[in-house]
């Protein structure tokens, strides 16, 4: 089994969340800048080295005040904690092309283990460069409060404006370093 070094094709990539908002619905949001280092065997990718770095100035969720909110000091503290990262500790198979991904996520300066539900998409020879991609998607569900994302307001009708659970996605395509 041989690590290999993929690099992140961030045109056809893309980290994401989903928050409830005012108890009805879904806020989404991605996040436009990020890079991992990614060193894989995909054939069984157990002993893989992840690490995800995301630049949480980049946030992105079609609406501007919210988007400056979210950088402020009542939610990201962008100034003081401009990454979220997550390091991969631990991957155990589940099936062929499934894995759980255990690692710590740090948000805001705290970090918690984590697992990640990771689905390996399979891999193809890009018509254009020759070269080997793979795909790589998951998600997985996260307290924000636990990471000091704690603001929030009440609404008139019951409830808050904000869920506590945060729901992230990713979709990754993966170029074979050469």
């Amino acid at each position: 089994m041989t690590r290999t070094v993929w690099n992140v094709d961030a045109v056809h990539s893309e980290i994401g969340f989903s928050v409830k908002h005012m108890m009805i619905s879904k806020a989404k949001g991605v996040f436009k800048e990020f890079d991992a280092v990614i060193e894989a065997d995909v054939e069984d990718l157990t002993d893989s080295k992840v690490e995800v770095t995301i630049d949480v100035n980049s946030i992105e969720t079609r609406n501007k005040d919210r988007d400056d909110h979210l950088r402020s000091g009542d939610f990201f503290d962008v100034e003081n904690h401009p990454n979220i990262t997550f390091v991969a500790t631990d991957i155990k198979k589940k099936s062929d092309s499934e894995y759980d991904v255990t690692g710590d996520l740090t948000i805001r300066g705290t970090t918690k283990p984590v697992t990640v539900d990771v689905e390996f998409e399979g891999q193809s020879k890009d018509p254009m460069s020759g070269n080997i991609v793979a795909g790589f998607s998951g998600k997985t569900k996260v307290n924000r409060k636990e990471f000091g994302l704690t603001w929030n307001a009440a609404v008139e009708t019951g409830g808050v404006l904000i869920g506590e659970d945060v729901t992230i996605n990713f979709e990754i395509e993966a170029h074979r370093a050469e």
